[in-house]
């Protein structure tokens, strides 16, 4: 058990840290704002990315595995991507009023994009969402799962509690 954890706890900060990468990829290289740090945390991870990553995994690891066929067709990845659309909105919306509750609010606007709620959610960045998540669960996840695998128990807990007491720290700092 303890190990799941641990493995299950770099997935969330692997995930993490692309997914600050890829916001500041945005920011600097497709947007042109320059750079900021694009969460609430001073290390380069988006803890929002991280666990929607482990509910894409956790939630839609048997749908993915199984062969639901229409007609011919395979059509499981789709409904896989419907999914993981569908968790990374209602993820991204919970996250807009927790951070409007604790910070007075969210970190992006979607007013500019058709089909926005609010400007907290909209069909544009869901998509990618559903484009990124795909990478995440059959891409991604499985090669994690070979790195964290070749790990001895030994290296594993060092490098998840090495992780961890930096994550930790962070989160300590951000919010005390």
């Amino acid at each position: 058990m303890k190990k799941a954890i641990e493995k299950y706890f770099l997935y969330f900060i692997m995930y993490a840290m692309i997914g600050w990468i890829y916001e500041v990829f945005l920011e600097v290289v497709v947007y042109r704002w320059g750079f900021s740090n694009r969460g609430v945390l001073f290390g380069p991870w988006l803890p929002v990315y991280g666990i929607g990553a482990l509910i894409f995994v956790i939630s839609l690891r048997k749908l993915k595995e199984r062969k639901i066929y229409a007609g011919k067709i395979n059509i499981t990845p789709v409904l896989v991507f419907l999914g993981i659309v569908i968790i990374a909105t209602v993820i991204e919306l919970i996250a807009s009023y927790i951070m409007e509750l604790t910070r007075g609010g969210w970190m992006w606007d979607y007013d500019r994009f058709a089909f926005n709620f609010q400007g907290r959610i909209a069909l544009n960045p869901s998509i990618r969402f559903g484009i990124g998540g795909m990478i995440f669960m059959y891409i991604l996840q499985p090669l994690f799962e070979k790195m964290t695998g070749r790990l001895s128990d030994k290296a594993l807990n060092i490098t998840a509690g090495v992780t961890g007491v930096l994550f930790l720290a962070d989160v300590l700092h951000a919010f005390l």
